[in-house]
């Protein structure tokens, strides 16, 4: 398998990723600044901050418009300048499947198509104006629709690995950085709001990472800020927690032959290393909420991104594309 394909097939599987979950994110914070009763710089800063897009958001238009709802929600879905923004991540999909196509099948390019005709036409900019939850939720289905495709038309071999690779190592981060909203959400909200604000927050957060109705049915019904942090961290059986996807990871490097390449078999210790830790939070009894250590989360599966596509990049350099990482939390 040539290294220009397998660095197709990762980001593809990145872009996918990562348009869902901002897509995901943008429309639980929106449901958030309603239930919540929250101002709006408590509630839209933080996704901001959590995307890593602070800095550039509020270099063009102030850091007032970092809690403007209407001001984050454009630059987060539509801006052309925004490495994270939705547009962005289908457009970069859509141009990752094209290179592609004979390896992933017509109807996984088709579906990744399909959606990028819709997001870029009229219709959608129009519906954006008036029902932009519904277009939240169409950039969801899309993609799980790509998702699942993967699964169920793809061979499950190398092509299909380095492609789900990069779904799991997107979304430790986007998982970690989801958790990183609650640090962020109760700092801008302050005291005033804090009993109000924890049960409608893990709630979000929960349906952020579509774990609500699980964790329901392992809680029966309980909600607690501890029991919504374990289950995002902790649990094997739900394939958005980070324990879920670095052991999915780790599993794909061993497929893939990581003793084989320098660069990842460093991604692959870097994720082994990070798993452990999990454990041992686990064992301790620890509950890990801390900014800090959710960042460390994010920049270890940043930094395996990076060893991994290094390594494809040594292969063959010339066909290597450069391509935007994964924003870090800040």
């Amino acid at each position: 398998m040539i290294s220009r394909v397998a660095d197709h097939c990762f980001w593809l599987g990145r872009y996918v990723e990562r348009a869902e979950s901002t897509a995901r994110l943008l429309q639980v914070t929106r449901t958030l600044a309603f239930d919540a009763e929250l101002p709006p710089l408590s509630c839209w800063r933080p996704l901001v901050t959590v995307s890593g897009q602070y800095p550039d958001l509020a270099g063009q238009l102030g850091a007032e418009a970092t809690g403007n709802g209407e001001a984050v929600q454009r630059y987060m879905t539509w801006a052309p300048d925004n490495p994270v923004s939705i547009r962005n991540s289908i457009r970069s999909a859509r141009e990752g499947a094209r290179s592609i196509r004979e390896v992933i099948g017509h109807d996984i390019w088709e579906a990744t198509n399909e959606l990028y005709l819709w997001f870029t036409s009229e219709g959608a900019a129009a519906q954006y104006l008036h029902d932009r939850d519904e277009v939240y939720r169409h950039v969801r289905r899309s993609t799980q629709l790509c998702l699942g495709l993967v699964r169920s038309t793809m061979l499950h071999d190398q092509p299909m690995d380095f492609l789900w690779l990069g779904v799991m190592l997107e979304r430790v981060g986007q998982t970690a950085r989801t958790l990183d909203m609650h640090h962020h959400i109760r700092l801008a909200a302050g005291p005033a709001h804090q009993s109000l604000l924890q049960t409608a927050l893990w709630l979000s957060l929960l349906r952020a990472c579509s774990g609500f109705e699980s964790f329901m049915r392992r809680e029966q019904g309980r909600v607690s800020g501890e029991a919504a942090i374990a289950f995002l961290l902790f649990e094997a059986r739900f394939p958005r927690s980070l324990r879920y996807c670095l052991q999915s990871a780790i599993m794909l490097f061993g497929r893939l032959g990581a003793a084989q390449s320098t660069g990842l078999a460093e991604a692959g210790q870097r994720l082994k290393v990070l798993d452990r830790w999990l454990d041992d939070q686990e064992r301790s009894g620890g509950i890990v909420s801390d900014h800090a250590l959710l960042t460390h989360v994010v920049d270890e599966a940043g930094a395996a991104c990076v060893a991994l596509q290094q390594s494809l990049a040594g292969k063959d350099p010339a066909l290597a594309p450069p391509q935007p990482e994964a924003a870090q939390a800040q």
